[in-house]
């Protein structure tokens, strides 16, 4: 299915973009928006709870720390928060100011200091602010980085800070989720944000080419295709974001899962050498060899897309208000699911964060836990969601932007949450540094530099599992 944006007019009035052609028609097989919204949060927990080993780390002592005393309200107190959204450029580095600015005026007892990090650098920043005695209070940490994290870091389980208040402050967010960020049953980290890939496309450029913008490409087969035809009007055709300067694998992941494949098999044993892997990774070089996708990485690609020069642009959701700010008066914004190989279903992984504590003094974690449970709360969820464009992790959140332009672009990749696959990690204490080595000495040079798949995805996979060990 696809979805189309919606922009102010020139006398101020919300329009559809495409009414004109759409008006009011249901695709086939799709269910009515009323119903769409009560089954978000049930749809993303049956795909997140199987994650389990993502966000976990290793039964170590950081999974079992002494509780802090149950928060008795607000007390005045100062927390630092590392953050890789704060200060950013774009609707992530201003729906995480309207974040703390709604908490100040909740809690304006709590004084929380926010640290802006490159997403690349949390762990390095963590370890180095750690060993020097001044780790920050909460810090935002992402999915592909938290097993590693939970290993290394001094942090206390949010469960446990959170003390009596847990049940209620969780109530409405899926047990199934909680249940797969956990650790010997407890939860490390609050789920805090979470996305999937989606294509973004400029339905002006698709008509420009002769496209149909109702009929978007599903199959990377028709993406190539659709991306030559663009190609040849002087634009660009495609982008596929593998190439992530935030050294995250969760796209280069439901690339390889898509094909059927894995970076890491059940029991832990790297699989990102084996033939799924290497034919999903060569069909997005030949997209870059064949002219369909420039040579570029995501932050060129994404610059061309807003400013209306390339066609289709595949990435996180986490995109998807920035990308409607940009397109805004520009062109017409649609959006459409993860496109598949062929026949196989199209297999997207999540990507996102968890709120981590590592404060200490027990007065630092109530306000740390008072801060996690309102940017976890149905008020804060409403601003991640409609200022941002990540998931919505709470029922209530989900029903009540139900119909909204930003919600209306998430369909489609909430189409595909039933053929989600969890992220998975990397064995051992250097699991953050084997995705490292998967994204610049694999993806990258295959992708964009017309490396050999297989011989370069073997000699990563060799220093994978060296790491692994």
């Amino acid at each position: 299915m696809t979805a189309v944006s919606r922009h102010d007019d020139a006398a101020g009035h919300e329009r559809d973009a495409g009414q004109e052609r759409d008006a009011g028609q249901e695709r086939p097989g799709r269910r009515p928006r009323r119903h769409r919204a009560r089954l978000v949060v049930t749809a993303l927990s049956a795909a997140v709870g199987l994650l389990a080993v993502a966000a976990c780390g290793s039964d170590s002592d950081t999974a079992s720390g002494t509780p802090a005393a149950t928060p008795q309200g607000d007390t005045p107190a100062t927390i630092t928060f590392l953050s890789y959204n704060y200060g950013t450029p774009g609707l992530g580095g201003t729906g995480t100011q309207a974040l703390l600015d709604a908490f100040a005026k909740a809690h304006p007892k709590i004084t929380v200091k926010p640290q802006g990090v490159a997403v690349k650098d949390v762990l390095t920043r963590l370890r180095t602010d750690t060993a020097a005695g001044d780790p920050p209070d909460v810090a935002q940490i992402g999915w592909s980085k938290m097993a590693e994290a939970v290993d290394a870091l001094p942090i206390t389980p949010v469960q446990k800070v959170a003390g009596s208040e847990w049940e209620s402050a969780t109530a409405g967010i899926s047990k199934s989720i909680l249940s797969a960020v956990s650790t010997n049953g407890v939860v490390a980290a609050m789920p805090f944000t979470m996305s999937i890939p989606v294509m973004y496309y400029n339905a002006d450029l698709f008509r420009a080419a002769g496209l149909d913008p109702q009929h978007p490409p599903t199959t990377l087969a028709d993406v190539k295709a659709a991306a030559l035809k663009i190609k040849a009007t002087g634009k660009q055709g495609v982008y596929i974001s593998v190439v992530d300067s935030g050294k995250s694998d969760y796209l280069t992941q439901s690339v390889v899962n898509s094909n059927g494949g894995s970076l890491v098999d059940k029991n832990g044993g790297v699989t990102l050498d084996k033939q799924p892997a290497v034919e999903a990774l060569a069909t997005i070089a030949d997209l870059t060899a064949s002219g369909a996708q420039p040579g570029v990485k995501a932050e060129a690609a994404l610059a061309a897309f807003t400013k209306g020069d390339l066609g289709m642009f595949v990435t996180s959701t986490a995109l998807l208000a920035s990308a409607q700010k940009a397109a805004a008066g520009k062109f017409e914004l649609r959006t459409a699911g993860l496109p598949s190989f062929g026949t196989k279903p199209a297999r997207p992984t999540y990507s996102g964060a968890g709120l981590a504590v590592l404060a200490k003094d027990p007065a630092k974690q109530r306000a740390a836990w008072e801060f996690i449970k309102f940017l976890t709360s149905d008020e804060g969820f409403e601003i991640i969601t409609s200022k941002i464009g990540y998931l919505p992790l709470r029922q209530s959140v989900a029903t009540k932007l139900a119909g909204t332009p930003i919600v209306k672009l998430l369909e489609p990749a909430l189409d595909q949450l039933d053929t989600v696959t969890p992220y998975t990690s990397f064995r051992g204490a250097k699991a953050n540094q084997a995705v490292v080595v998967l994204q610049d000495e694999a993806v990258e040079p295959i992708v964009l530099r017309g490396a050999d798949p297989q011989a370069t995805l073997s000699k990563a996979a060799e220093k994978i599992r060296a790491l692994s060990s």
